[in-house]
């Protein structure tokens, strides 16, 4: 009960300010699992959760327009008939919601045989220019998997690699990499014309900043520290990593986002690794440095649990948790983050 109360109290001090007019914003990265349908009422509890938060925008992955239809203009009319305007445009692969209203919408890195996809959206908040990308990249050539024992393109048994440079080949055979050094090309432009940049998705890698040599021994990191390429460039090219800026130590708040311990599927869904554990980062909310911005805060949103080894597990970390309303319609934990304007 008592912890609760406390979630309850960080929600209401979260999104009470907002409410009384202070210059916040909030943005919430959510990989939705096909659209909420591998999961009985799937859809509806995206409805719900997203009317509860009423979250300033809302970068999804695994936007699938099933049956012809357009997701994000369904949500949209649904999220109506709930008394929330949001606003956004036709994608696939990943989408996004937006409050306020939609100024330009371009494609920056299409989807193509399922390897991903960058979207990119225009907007003022507060009297001030906003750029939001979505990305959910490619999931082929996905060796963090390798490091746990399986192919991380067929999820078959595999010897586990041995070393950092045999890691990353593999890694960087995705076009993880080479979407996002188009995102940085086209975030430059925008930061060039005075927008602030934010950048929320599934990116499919883990992160060098978790990776590091005090993790190596958990999470069947198999003893390697990986200066996984994604979140590097990202690095390099200025952008700043929201969890792992509030919350540096990924031992005491590892911020794991997959998989998560969703009571509604049997754990054999919810693994791509029955023999190890995959616990791991990798939804993210980057932004990049821009006067009068700053980071206020961030929280995991879905059940503290996960699944390692075909179990489930119970959370043992320091990491906050929002936790759902009642169905949860994704195998992945989503992250919330708060902005402000100074």
């Amino acid at each position: 009960m008592k912890r609760i109360l406390m979630l309850l109290c960080f929600v209401a001090c979260m999104f009470g300010a907002k409410a009384e007019g202070e210059k916040e914003f909030t943005v919430l990265q959510w990989n939705i699992w096909q659209e909420g349908t591998m999961v009985p009422g799937g859809y509806d509890a995206i409805v719900e959760e997203i009317v509860r938060l009423k979250p300033d925008f809302v970068t999804f992955s695994e936007v699938r327009n099933y049956h012809n239809t357009n997701f994000t203009a369904r949500l949209t009319a649904s999220l109506r008939e709930r008394g929330e305007t949001y606003y956004s445009f036709y994608s696939y692969d990943s989408g996004l919601l937006s409050r306020y209203p939609i100024t330009d919408s371009t494609t920056v890195f299409p989807e193509k045989d399922d390897h991903g996809s960058i979207y990119r959206m225009l907007t003022e908040v507060h009297g001030r220019k906003v750029a939001v990308y979505t990305a959910h990249l490619d999931y082929l050539n996905d060796a963090y998997y390798n490091v746990r024992g399986y192919d991380g393109s067929t999820w078959e048994e595999i010897p586990i690699p041995t070393s950092v440079e045999e890691v990353l080949k593999v890694n960087d055979a995705s076009l993880r990499d080479d979407a996002i050094r188009l995102f940085i090309e086209a975030a430059q432009k925008d930061r060039e014309a005075g927008y602030a940049v934010i950048l929320g998705g599934d990116f499919n890698e883990p992160s060098h900043l978790d990776w590091i040599e005090e993790t190596k021994d958990l999470y069947a990191h198999a003893g390697l520290v990986i200066p996984w390429t994604v979140t590097t460039l990202l690095e390099e090219a200025g952008f700043i990593d929201t969890y792992r800026t509030l919350y540096p130590n990924p031992v005491t708040h590892p911020g794991i986002t997959f998989p998560d311990d969703n009571p509604a599927k049997e754990i054999e869904r919810l693994t791509w690794t029955p023999k190890s554990d995959e616990r791991e980062r990798i939804d993210y909310i980057f932004y990049a440095p821009h006067e009068g911005l700053r980071l206020k805060d961030a929280i995991l949103f879905g059940h503290e649990g996960s699944i390692a080894y075909s179990k489930r597990v119970p959370n043992e970390t320091q990491d906050k948790f929002l936790l759902p309303l009642g169905v949860w319609p994704t195998d992945h934990k989503g992250l919330l983050v708060t902005f402000a304007w100074e």
